[in-house]
């Protein structure tokens, strides 16, 4: 009977299983961490749910001076400028990827000056425009935006010069595709022209880890912050190029308005959508007698040289290229904008 009270912690005596001290130290550090984790969890939640910043002034003036029409029940922002009397020349301007139209902020004088129409819009799912969620992103949905913002603005039977790049570059080839042949095509430039070539084409770490991981990139794309998003821009810019703080964060303003973010990983589809119509706008490319030019930057790690330009002026025989100073990257209308501004005026001047 005695063995068995002595079983079951019932005689009193010291040789009981002893209690635990929550006092010792190894459990209050363990106690502590617990505390920390049940803190983290509303902070998380609160982070995750972050507002976007505010408009800097250079931003809400250039948000001020645009526009907004409608397509297919969404908002798209464009710009507009009526620039010199007495030329009939329109060019529209279409952004690369995660930015928006306010990446030509530092050519737009100058273009203005040059033509009598400029317009640069806000794809669908960036900087102004609406970005609807789920929804199901594609650069032949892109190009149907342009046609109707061109149709919007009276211009479907003008003829209109076009500047793109990154993004942009795949959504031209799409209407060079669709209009070939077309007169109301005037000229093209490209510049850096991003991935139309899979062979040379290097997206970078985060972009190939947001478009294919399935159910994750929901997650992920929450998790992005201003931190991660301004070193991965700052990649794609050379080292004596950088953009400054303010801008950085006017990048990042335009990709967190209407949660933007949430919905990169179904863009950056459109890198999947190009190796599967590569014959098709690579062709477009190929075989228009459009005009066209390429403005290049060297030090691009998306497109490196020399292996895209080489490629390039291989396939794209009839294109005229313009390779920049060799501290340019992939935003060279950011990077060097008299450059890259003198690249086009002197492809323009030559017709």
């Amino acid at each position: 009977m005695f063995q068995r009270a002595r079983r079951f912690g019932c005689s009193g005596r010291t040789n009981t299983a002893p209690l635990i001290d929550i006092y010792h130290p190894h459990h209050q550090g363990r106690e502590w961490w617990l505390h920390v984790g049940l803190l983290c969890i509303p902070l998380l939640a609160v982070y995750l749910h972050i507002p976007p910043p505010q408009l800097s002034p250079a931003l809400n003036t250039w948000h001020s001076s645009g526009h907004f029409f409608t397509f297919r029940g969404n908002n798209v922002f464009y710009k507009e400028s009526v620039g010199i009397v007495g030329s009939s020349d329109v060019l529209l301007l279409l952004h690369g990827f995660p930015t928006s139209s306010y990446d030509w902020y530092k050519i737009w004088d100058s273009l203005t000056q040059r033509f009598n129409r400029v317009i640069a819009l806000d794809f669908l799912g960036f900087g102004f425009s609406d970005k609807p969620r789920p929804h199901r992103y594609s650069i032949f949905e892109q190009a149907s935006v342009v046609e109707a913002l061109v149709a919007h603005l009276g211009l479907s039977e003008q003829r209109i010069n076009i500047l793109s790049h990154d993004y942009g570059d795949t959504v031209a080839l799409e209407l060079l595709y669709s209009l070939n042949g077309d007169s109301k095509l005037c000229l093209f430039c490209f510049f850096n022209l991003k991935g139309i070539f899979p062979e040379t084409h290097y997206p970078r770490f985060v972009q190939k880890v947001l478009k294919d991981s399935g159910f994750i990139s929901p997650v992920l794309t929450r998790l992005i912050n201003f931190q991660l998003f301004s070193r991965g821009i700052g990649d794609v810019f050379g080292p004596y190029t950088q953009p400054t703080e303010a801008e950085f964060w006017d990048m990042w303003t335009g990709v967190r308005i209407n949660d933007g973010n949430l919905v990169m990983d179904s863009i950056l589809q459109y890198i999947n959508q190009r190796l599967k119509h590569r014959e098709r706008w690579v062709g477009a490319l190929t075989s228009t007698s459009t005009p066209l030019h390429m403005i290049y930057g060297p030090l691009d790690p998306v497109n490196p040289h020399p292996e895209f330009i080489q490629l390039y002026r291989k396939l794209v025989q009839r294109s005229t290229v313009s390779v920049l100073d060799e501290h340019v990257s992939h935003y060279p209308q950011l990077e060097d904008p008299t450059g890259f501004f003198n690249a086009y005026l002197s492809f323009i001047n030559s017709f």
